[in-house]
């Protein structure tokens, strides 16, 4: 893994899920980690519940674009975590790969969404002490 390593979240629509975790991880690890997040199936916009749920963080995702997975952003990545992009996300040697089983917040209200997001805090405070031993979340 580089210096910096590069974690790639990934789910279907690209506008939940992936989307709160890239915001945790940049919130909470600053630069000392590269952010990547696509889907296989993207949508047009970020799910406006998961802007709210992660608005109620103090983190604003609101300005993210839902992006198209490509084969080059998994070749980049040192961790691709998927959330249920089933078989779409290709498999390369040598990555560290996790699929972080979460329920979809599309058509979710809040209520339902808040759970959501603070199971993938909880996984990304995770993911950081392993990434960055060195460094505890910001």
């Amino acid at each position: 893994m580089s210096e910096k390593p590069t974690v790639l979240f990934v789910c279907v629509h690209n506008a939940g899920r992936s989307q709160m975790a890239a915001g945790y991880l940049q919130h909470l690890a600053g630069d000392r980690v590269a952010v990547l997040s696509a889907g296989s199936e993207p949508k047009d916009q970020i799910n406006p519940v998961a802007v709210q749920a992660m608005a109620e963080e103090g983190i604003d995702i609101a300005d993210g674009t839902p992006k198209l997975l490509t084969v080059d952003a998994v070749r980049e990545s040192d961790v691709v975590i998927t959330m249920g992009c089933g078989d779409a996300c290709p498999i390369f040697p040598g990555k560290r790969y996790e699929d972080w089983q979460l329920d979809d917040p599309a058509g979710q209200g809040i209520d339902a969404v808040r759970p959501i997001r603070d199971e993938i805090r909880a996984r990304i405070e995770a993911l950081i002490t392993e990434l960055l031993p060195e460094g505890r979340a910001a």
